[in-house]
């Protein structure tokens, strides 16, 4: 997995920096080496937001991007939040993938199926 880590409005730290990678290696063993994942780190200005630490990402599946945003007071808590979220929607499309090939076995199954039945419930021609 490409780690790309950026910060906007802040200055991301060694410490930070290593939380979020050590954090993100949880979906690393959900996604293959070659996905790409981009983390933004940013800092609301606004004194009247108090979830002011953000964190976003975007993941690059093989025909998915995943996104997702999380806003806390703290920084650590954020990156939190947003692996969880990360991981839960790599569960659901690899899931959906695994299913919708699931299905088309059996709908192919079942065609082979009433279509052996059909031949041997024909009438001989006479």
């Amino acid at each position: 997995m490409e780690l790309n880590v950026k910060g906007k409005n802040l200055e991301v730290s060694d410490s930070i920096r290593s939380y979020a990678e050590r954090k993100l290696s949880k979906l690393d063993r959900q996604v293959k080496d070659s996905t790409r994942v981009e983390l933004e780190l940013a800092v609301e200005r606004n004194p009247s937001i108090a979830a002011s630490q953000v964190a976003e990402a975007t993941v690059w599946l093989k025909g998915h991007t995943l996104r997702a945003r999380q806003a806390s007071p703290d920084m650590k808590a954020a990156i939190d939040e947003l692996v969880d979220n990360l991981i839960r929607q790599v569960t659901e499309a690899r899931d959906k993938r695994v299913t919708r090939r699931k299905v088309d076995k059996q709908a192919l199954l079942s065609e082979a199926a009433a279509e052996a039945v059909a031949e041997t419930t024909a009438e001989p021609p006479e």
